[in-house]
């Protein structure tokens, strides 16, 4: 946008399946890759970057997002704080409901800690 400046993305991302397989046991969950829309705003006057990324598969059982937002510290201009939210529910799955939102939540954690 020429008017504000900042660039606008919006992509579909393919990635492994990751959940676990004793899971795929489940023919809904027994699905090779796992499509993602991540959309991204980049505003290079404000100096600072938001994100958000959701599963696109699965939608009828789960709802997975993450937001994330980069932007100039106000402490120090060299430095970036970073701030991240993620949101899981699993419904619809019956009695794996509770076993696949802590994957989920294991799944969240690992990559906070990356």
């Amino acid at each position: 946008d020429l008017s504000t400046g900042i660039i606008y993305r919006r992509r579909i991302a393919t990635c492994q399946n990751v959940i676990p397989e004793i899971l795929r046991k489940v023919s809904a969950l027994k699905v090779p890759d796992i499509y993602l829309e991540e959309e991204s705003w980049l505003n290079m006057k404000k100096r600072y970057m938001a994100m958000k990324t959701q599963c696109l598969t699965w939608t009828q059982y789960a709802s997975l997002s993450e937001e994330s937002v980069f932007r100039e510290s106000a402490e120090n201009p060299g430095w970036t704080d970073f701030t991240q939210k993620g949101r899981i529910s699993v419904t619809g799955a019956g009695l794996l409901n509770c076993v696949l939102e802590a994957f989920a939540q294991s799944f969240f954690k690992q990559g906070v800690k990356k």
